[in-house]
């Protein structure tokens, strides 16, 4: 008997009934979004660790990301436009991470304007 509620469990897990139908190319593209993010992030922790502010695991935590999500982008289809497309912004995403965090503005003394003398 145990067997056979095993096989009936099995069956009751794998429905799909009811589930919402979501076009695998709209996952594509929000894989591209989400690959665009972290190569941005990649940049900034990279720019972070050059100047000694960050450790290098976090760095290499997004670089992991954004290598798998630019990965998935292309499970399951050829290499297509969309592709290209996505990697070659995932390349400038991350150069402006890393050229936005190495320009980092100092903060503004506002003590004067706080307490007038």
């Amino acid at each position: 008997m145990p067997p056979r509620r095993t096989v009936n469990l099995m069956f009751t897990l794998c429905q799909t009934e009811g589930m919402p139908q979501v076009p695998i190319e709209f996952l594509r593209g929000v894989l591209g979004v989400l690959c665009l993010f972290f190569a941005h992030m990649s940049g900034r922790s990279f720019a972070a660790v050059r100047q000694g502010r960050q450790r290098r695991s976090r760095f290499y935590s997004w670089v992991f990301r954004t290598v798998l999500c630019a990965v998935f982008v292309v499970f399951r289809h050829e290499i297509d436009a969309m592709a290209i497309v996505v990697w070659a912004l995932a390349v400038a995403a991350f150069a402006a991470g890393v050229w936005l965090a190495s320009r980092h503005k100092p903060d503004e003394d506002l003590t004067h304007e706080i307490f007038p003398e």
